[in-house]
């Protein structure tokens, strides 16, 4: 959380109008930047998730979500916003059995959003054993690849 509002802080205080006369369409990405981690300011830990980069083009992200199947879960990218949500309905303490003595199984909605770079892309997802795992590649053209010059 602090990481974030330093982030946000820094954005806040950095004149991007500074960089203009220097590049081209940049003002996207810091808007969208600045935007989400004014988003991910409010408080939310749930579920737990961890992003894994698995080589030098693609990443993993994991989440937690036990007690969610497949059809619980909706996930949609738009506009380089990945989000990943529940569309489960939350029970009331009326839906419990009267053999419940104790429920801490959270059944809670979530929403959580990750912002993606221009060149990321989600190939696909998977749920099991309670783990959402979503896949995402970084797409580089050939000519941005690095190669050898030959020399002659």
């Amino acid at each position: 959380m602090n990481n974030l509002r330093t982030l946000q802080n820094a954005l806040n205080a950095f004149d991007t109008n500074m960089l203009t006369p220097y590049t081209i369409g940049y003002d996207r990405s810091f808007d969208r930047l600045l935007n989400f981690t004014t988003q991910q300011l409010k408080p939310a830990n749930y579920p737990p998730y961890n992003i894994r980069k698995t080589d030098d083009f693609s990443y993993v992200i994991e989440m937690a979500i036990a007690g969610f199947s497949k059809s619980d879960i909706d996930i949609q990218v738009a506009d380089g916003l990945l989000s990943v949500k529940s569309i489960k309905k939350d029970k009331d303490e009326e839906d419990l059995t009267d053999e419940s003595t104790y429920h801490g199984i959270s059944n809670r909605g979530f929403s959580r959003k990750f912002s993606l770079a221009d060149d990321i892309i989600v190939n696909d997802a998977s749920l099991q054993d309670g783990m959402l795992t979503i896949f995402l590649e970084r797409i580089v053209p050939e000519e941005k690849k690095p190669r050898s010059i030959k020399i002659k």
